[in-house]
C-alpha cells in the first residue's frame, strides 16, 4: 500500500543539502519518490516505508526530521520557526555588538598595534570573538562538521571555513607576529563576527519573507470551522469538528461556516462558496443539494447529513493538493538542484585556486591577500539563492492560482501550462451547463409521446449516461411511470438496449440504430433539423421499428463565449471535441465562438485525437469533466478538470478548475507564465550574483584597478542575495490576471 509521509527537515543550510536529504530518503527500501522543498524545509515521501525509518535515514545523513501528521504539527512547526527567527535576530545582534565597534576602529585607523599593551587587547578580543562565534555561529560549525562526516559540503562548510580561518589566522598573528612580514600583520576578528552577524540577519529576514509565501495555505486552513452543532438523540450539541461522524445530522445557523461536506435534508439557504469557486454571488441551496465544508451560510437555517469528514472533505483535499503542488518540482527546479549539488565543491576548488594564484603571482603581503581573497570567495558564494529560486516561486504561484479557484496538482503542470498553444474542450459540462433537458418529443405517426417517454425512461433509469437524467425529468413532468427492464446492455459511445415487457427496446444515436438494423428513413430529416438547432437527437426503437426522437439540449454556460474569446485573443487555438453528431456540435460551437470542431468521437478515441494534435507539434491542454474524458486528460500535456465533474476526471487532471468556468484556463496560463518568468528572474539573479561575485571576491579587479572586495561586504551581499530572491518571488502575490478572471 502506497502512502505519503510529510516530514519537517531541520539543519538544511543551502540547496546542496536538498540533494543530500533526497538521496538519504531515496535509499530507504520502499520509497518510490522523495521530494525536498528547501523553501519550506519539508520533505514529501511516497511509498510504504515507515516514518520512523525515514526519520532515521535523515538523521544518519546529518540532519533533523520530525513527521508532520496534522495541522497541529504544522502549527507547531511554524511556532518553532518563529522561535528560531527570534533567536537568529539575537545572534545577529550579539555578533554586531562586538563586530561593529571593532570595524569602526579599523575604519578610523585607531586599531591598537600588535605589540606592547596592544597584544593584550587583541588577546582579549580573540577570546570575546570566540565566545560570540560559539553563540552566534555555532550552527555553521556543527553543520559543517556533520556535512564533513557524511562526505558532503554545504553552505555551512563555506561559512565555517571562511570565518574559522580568519579567526585562527588572527590568533596566530597575535601569538606570533613574526610569522609573517610586518605588512601582513593584520587581524580579522571583526570580519569573522560581522560576517556571522550579517548571515544570521539575512537568514532571519529570509525566514520571515518565506513565511509570507505560505499565506494561501494559511488562508485555506483558516476557512475550516472549529466546531459543529450535531443532532444526537433529539438534542443539539456543539462538538469539535474532529468528532463529527459519517452520516451524522448537523445543524447550520445563519452566519456560520459549514463544518463538513454533506447533503441538506431539511431547510434551505444561500451559501457563499467564494472560497471554493472564487464566485462572489451566493448559491441557493435546498433539500437534496450538496454543501461543502468551509463555505459560509448566509441567511437560512438547515439540517444536513455529513457525507465527507476529516481528510475526505473538499477543503481538506484542496489544502492537501495545494501543499503537494507547492512541494513539487518542475524540470527547471530539478536542474537548479543538480547545479546546487555541485556548487559548494566547485567553490572550494575556486578558493584553493585563488590561494595558489595569490601565493605564486600576488604582491606582498601575500599571506594577507591569500587569506582575504580565499575568505571572501568562501563567504560570498551563496547556493541558497540558487536553491530558493524555484521552490519559493512555485509556492507563491500555486497559492495565487488557488485564489482564482485553480488547483494545480504539481509544479511540472504549472511550468508546462505556460507553453500551451492549443486548448481542446469537451462539450457537455465543459462548454455547456451539463444539465441537459428534453426540448422536443418527436414520435413517429403511430406512436404517442407518452409511449415514447415510457420506452426511453425505462432504459435511462438503468443508464449512467449524462443525458439520462434529462429523460427521467421529462418522464416525471409527464407523469410517466418508470418500469423495470431486463437484460440491460450499454454499448459505449452508441446507446443502450434492454427488454421491457418482453419487447426489445433500443435507445441511442444513429450508429446504435445502424448496429441494431433499425430503419431511420422517416426520422433522419427531423433529426437533421434538431441538430441544426443545437439539439441532440436520441433515437428510440422497439420491436425492431423506430418509435421516434427525443431531442435534448444542453445550453452553453453564460461565460463560455467570453472565455473562448479571451483564449483566442491570447493566441490559443481552441478546438471542441465531442461524441455528439457533427450538426449538433457545429451549432453549439457557433454559439460558443469555437471555429474547430471534432465531432462523433468515441470515448476511447478522445485520447487518440489529443495525441494527433500533439504529433502535429501543438502543446495541448484538454478540458473535461466526465469519466470518458479521463484518458484524454491524461494524454494531454496539461489536463484541466472542471471542478463540478467526476472524481475520476479530477484525479486524471493536472489542474482542477473549481469555478466551473473556462476563464480558469486563461487564469492558469497567465499565472503559469508569470511564475515561470519569476523563476527565471530568480535563477538569472542567482547565476549573475555568483558569476560576478566570485571572480571579484577572488581579486580579478585587483590587477586592473587595485580593488579587493572586503569580506564583510561579501557577507552582507551573500545574506542579501537570498533575501532578494524571496522578495522577488513574493511579488507574485500581487499578480492579477487580465481579461476576465476573478
Amino acid at each position: 500500500m502506497t502512502n505519503k509521509v510529510q516530514l519537517s527537515i531541520g539543519g538544511m543550510s543551502c540547496a546542496g543539502c536538498v540533494s543530500a536529504v533526497e538521496q538519504a530518503l531515496a535509499g530507504v527500501p520502499g520509497v518510490q519518490q522523495a521530494t525536498v522543498n528547501f523553501a519550506e524545509h519539508t520533505a514529501s515521501v511516497n511509498g510504504n516505508a515507515p516514518a520512523e525509518v525515514l526519520i532515521k535515514a535523515v538523521v544518519d545523513a546529518g540532519y533533523e526530521a520530525t513527521e508532520l501528521r496534522s495541522e497541529a504539527d504544522q502549527a507547531e512547526k511554524e511556532a518553532t520557526e518563529l522561535t528560531h527567527y527570534r533567536l537568529l535576530l539575537k545572534k545577529s545582534l550579539a555578533a554586531a555588538l562586538i563586530g561593529v565597534p571593532l570595524m569602526s576602529l579599523d575604519l578610523f585607523g585607531t586599531m591598537p598595534m600588535l605589540h606592547g599593551w596592544g597584544r593584550g587587547f587583541w588577546a582579549g578580543v580573540a577570546v570575546v570573538s570566540l565566545i560570540v562565534m560559539i553563540y552566534s555561529g555555532r550552527q555553521f560549525f556543527t553543520g559543517a562538521w556533520k556535512s564533513l562526516r557524511n562526505h558532503n559540503a554545504n553552505m555551512d562548510t563555506l561559512i565555517a571555513m571562511g570565518t574559522g580561518s580568519a579567526w585562527l589566522f588572527s590568533c596566530l598573528i597575535v601569538a606570533w607576529p613574526t610569522l609573517v612580514p610586518e605588512t601582513a600583520r593584520h587581524v580579522y576578528f571583526e570580519a569573522a563576527v560581522i560576517i556571522i552577524a550579517f548571515i544570521n540577519l539575512g537568514s532571519a529576514l529570509e525566514m520571515r519573507a518565506r513565511g509570507k509565501t505560505s499565506q494561501a495555505i494559511k488562508r485555506l486552513i483558516g476557512l475550516q470551522a472549529r466546531t459543529a452543532r450535531v443532532v444526537r438523540n433529539g438534542q443539539e450539541l456543539d462538538i469539535p469538528i474532529e468528532q463529527v461522524g459519517l452520516d451524522e445530522t448537523v445543524r447550520v445557523r445563519p452566519g456560520e461556516k459549514i463544518p463538513v461536506d454533506g447533503v441538506i435534508i431539511d431547510g434551505h439557504s444561500n451559501i457563499d462558496e467564494s472560497m471554493l469557486t472564487g464566485e462572489p454571488v451566493p448559491v441557493a441551496k435546498q433539500t437534496g443539494d450538496q454543501v461543502v465544508g468551509g463555505t459560509l451560510n448566509k441567511n437560512g437555517s438547515f439540517l444536513f447529513q455529513a457525507k465527507r469528514i476529516g481528510k475526505d472533505t473538499a477543503l481538506a483535499r484542496i489544502i492537501e493538493m495545494v501543499r503537494t503542488a507547492q512541494n513539487s518540482k518542475p524540470s527547471i527546479g530539478r536542474l537548479a538542484d543538480k547545479i546546487s549539488a555541485l556548487f559548494v565543491p566547485s567553490v572550494l576548488i575556486i578558493a584553493v585556486v585563488t590561494v595558489l594564484i595569490w601565493f605564486n603571482l600576488g604582491p606582498e603581503p601575500k599571506f594577507s591577500y591569500m587569506l582575504v581573497t580565499a575568505m571572501t570567495v568562501l563567504v560570498i558564494a551563496c547556493p541558497c539563492a540558487l536553491g530558493l529560486a524555484t521552490p519559493i516561486s512555485i509556492m507563491v504561484g500555486v497559492g495565487k492560482a488557488a485564489e482564482y479557484g485553480v488547483l494545480i496538482r504539481n509544479g511540472e503542470a504549472l511550468q508546462r501550462a505556460g507553453d500551451i498553444n492549443a486548448v481542446v474542450l469537451d462539450k457537455t459540462g465543459t462548454l455547456t451547463e451539463g444539465r441537459p433537458r428534453v426540448v422536443q418529443l418527436l414520435p413517429v405517426s403511430s406512436v404517442h409521446e407518452q409511449m415514447l417517454l415510457r420506452y426511453a425512461a425505462a432504459l435511462e433509469a438503468a443508464s449512467e449516461h449524462p443525458l439520462a437524467q434529462a429523460v427521467l425529468d421529462a418522464a416525471a413532468q409527464h407523469q410517466v411511470k418508470v418500469e423495470p427492464v431486463l437484460s440491460f446492455v450499454a454499448v459505449a459511445g452508441h446507446g443502450v438496449k434492454a427488454t421491457l415487457s418482453g419487447e426489445t427496446v433500443i435507445l441511442g444515436n444513429e450508429r446504435m440504430m445502424a448496429r441494431e438494423g433499425i430503419n431511420l428513413d422517416e426520422l433522419l430529416p427531423r433529426a437533421e433539423i434538431c441538430a441544426q438547432q443545437g439539439q441532440t437527437p436520441v433515437y428510440v426503437a422497439a420491436g425492431g421499428r423506430a418509435q421516434g426522437i427525443i431531442a435534448i439540449a444542453d445550453p452553453i454556460k453564460a461565460d463560455s463565449a467570453q472565455a473562448i474569446s479571451r483564449m483566442r485573443r491570447e493566441g490559443l487555438r481552441v478546438i471542441m471535441l465531442t461524441g455528439d453528431n457533427r450538426d449538433t456540435a457545429q451549432a453549439v460551437a457557433l454559439q460558443a465562438g469555437v471555429d474547430e470542431v471534432i465531432a462523433e468521437v468515441l470515448p476511447e478515441d478522445k485520447a487518440a485525437q489529443v495525441a494527433q494534435l500533439q504529433e502535429a507539434g501543438l502543446v495541448v491542454a484538454m478540458v473535461g469533466d466526465g469519466i470518458n474524458d479521463a484518458p484524454a486528460l491524461a494524454q494531454a500535456d496539461v489536463g484541466f478538470a472542471i471542478g463540478g465533474g467526476t472524481d475520476v476526471a479530477i484525479e486524471s487532471a493536472d489542474i482542477t478548475l473549481m469555478r466551473n468556468s473556462l476563464h480558469g484556463v486563461s487564469d492558469a496560463l497567465q499565472i503559469s507564465r508569470a511564475t515561470v518568468r519569476n523563476i527565471k528572474q530568480n535563477l538569472f539573479g542567482a547565476f549573475i550574483y555568483n558569476s560576478v561575485g566570485i571572480p571579484v571576491a577572488a581579486g580579478i579587479l585587483y590587477p586592473l584597478f587595485g580593488l579587493l572586495l572586503n569580506p564583510v561586504f561579501a557577507g552582507a551581499a551573500m545574506a542579501m542575495s537570498s533575501l532578494t530572491v524571496v522578495t522577488n518571488a513574493n511579488r507574485l502575490r500581487l499578480f492579477r490576471t487580465k481579461g476576465g478572471g476573478v
